[in-house]
């Protein structure tokens, strides 16, 4: 336990400029909190303390605003950037080395029974707002953009941007950092591109009225 506490605080170093000791983590950093009471409640949950699970899990939603169920699985060096407005399901995975920022919801659709919630693989990127929903299974260092909405799988290596989340790839290099404003959305250049071929037709049409 020792050891997991100890490589949650040098990710959050490592990935945050602004974090500036250990002890400041430890005291004010609600995402930390929420992951350290979550290792508590998952260790009683598994341990058959189901309702004192759900006891420290609810303690620390009021104290951080941050909820993950304590039977989800969450891997190790996990990162909850600011963090208001979290959620994790029962049934959400996730991997080692991964990063959720505010207002992200990994729940499930309501249809689904047994697994409902999504699975995140390692070193995946989760923007602020997003959505990722069902029991899907999102891959290894995957980027997830602010405000998408993820509603099926994704491969390995990936960026997926907009509502409904479409994939955009990149040459088949990792995105390793993802500008969570200013990405493109395939949906929307294609629109300007028809737009922009719709106004060369017109232009096009009167040269010939004019012929």
């Amino acid at each position: 336990m020792f050891k997991t506490i100890k490589e949650d605080i040098a990710a959050i170093k490592n990935r945050d400029p602004a974090a500036r000791s250990a002890l400041e983590i430890m005291l004010l950093y609600s995402g930390y909190k929420a992951i350290r009471s979550y290792r508590k409640a998952h260790w009683l949950h598994s341990h058959g303390f189901v309702f004192l699970a759900r006891w420290v899990s609810q303690r620390c939603v009021k104290r951080t605003n941050i909820e993950i169920h304590p039977a989800a699985k969450i891997g190790r060096r996990v990162f909850i950037d600011h963090g208001t407005g979290v959620v994790i399901g029962e049934t959400a995975v996730v991997g080692d080395d991964c990063t959720i920022y505010q207002g992200v919801t990994l729940g499930g659709t309501g249809k689904d029974k047994g697994k409902r919630h999504p699975t995140l693989g390692n070193g995946v990127m989760v923007g602020a707002g997003a959505k990722v929903l069902g029991p899907i299974n999102i891959g290894d260092n995957t980027r997830i953009a602010a405000g998408a909405v993820v509603l099926s799988d994704t491969p390995s290596d990936c960026t997926a941007v907009g509502v409904p989340a479409r994939i955009v790839r990149v040459g088949g290099e990792k995105v390793r950092n993802l500008d969570q404003i200013h990405v493109s959305d395939p949906v929307k250049d294609e629109l300007s591109r028809l737009e922009q071929r719709i106004t060369e037709l017109e232009k096009q049409l009167e040269e010939a009225k004019k012929n």
